[in-house]
């Protein structure tokens, strides 16, 4: 009997797709301590790892990884505006562009840019730009790309933080470094800089204070350059929470100081011998 040559044949040992499909997350306990051993209601965020200047095409490059969370920052320009009719004579313009792998999330996604990563580029637009001396570079404008290599949580505020990084390993002049921070409020118990699972779980008890809140802030100048919050949550509990995630990007500035330090001192030449 002639065979399809042209046929794919499947494999003669297979599984039902029911196996593979997505379970719902189950809620995480609201006391004791966290899946990776860091505290509730502290101010404990995850051990940084940090470096600059990885991509030799781009002006200025930064990777950086938290846990599970691992993003890649590039910087093109400044470099003359594409589009004239929206030049202006007097100050730059700040172009963001943050995507998710395919590979990033639990369920796979497309190269295509969906609603999720549109809004997070408008977010990381909307906190870089206050940062960023624009006025230096009129008829110019700076694109900024963000890749989310594997999403493990707080994805919004490390993209911050690597933008930030990317712009100053550019030599763009800018008012102050960008430093991000996240936490999730679940009733009387929060947590810091929360992973994946503590992002996508709630409790299944009804509690007004439930949400999420990222804060984008500046160190040196201490102002606030962008606030993005979900869910629902009190004033008091808000403010309670702007002043927790300023305090956890206090504890990120000395590790983003020495990262671009080490690049700076990478990138200078030796000293010359007379």
């Amino acid at each position: 009997m002639p065979t399809d040559t042209k046929r794919v044949r499947g494999p003669e040992v297979s599984q039902s797709p029911s196996l593979f499909t997505c379970r719902p997350a189950a809620a995480l306990p609201s006391a004791g301590p966290r899946g990776d051993g860091r505290q509730r209601d502290q101010v404990d965020v995850r051990p940084v790892f940090v470096r600059c200047g990885l991509v030799s095409q781009a002006k200025g490059s930064a990777y950086i990884e938290a846990g599970n969370t691992k993003l890649m920052s590039c910087v093109y320009g400044p470099r003359e505006t594409e589009r004239k009719d929206e030049t202006d004579m007097k100050c730059g313009r700040l172009t963001t562009d943050m995507r998710f792998a395919p590979f990033s999330c639990p369920e796979r996604g497309s190269w295509i840019q969906g609603s999720q990563d549109k809004d997070l580029s408008l977010m990381l637009h909307e906190s870089l730009q206050p940062a960023l001396c624009l006025h230096k570079y009129p008829r110019s404008q700076i694109e900024v790309s963000v890749m989310v290599l594997e999403n493990g949580g707080s994805v919004l505020a490390h993209a911050i933080t690597c933008a930030s990084l990317a712009l100053a390993d550019a030599g763009i002049e800018m008012y102050d470094l960008v430093l991000g921070c996240s936490i999730r409020r679940d009733g009387a118990s929060y947590v810091v800089d929360p992973t994946y699972a503590e992002e996508n779980s709630w409790s299944s008890g009804s509690s007004e204070d439930q949400g999420g809140l990222t804060v984008a802030f500046l160190p040196s100048l201490n102002q606030i350059s962008g606030l993005q919050s979900d869910g629902e949550m009190a004033e008091e509990t808000l403010t309670t929470g702007i002043r927790t995630c300023i305090e956890g990007c206090y504890k990120l500035y000395p590790v983003i100081q020495q990262a671009l330090l080490k690049a700076v001192r990478k990138a200078a030449p030796p000293p010359s011998e007379s």
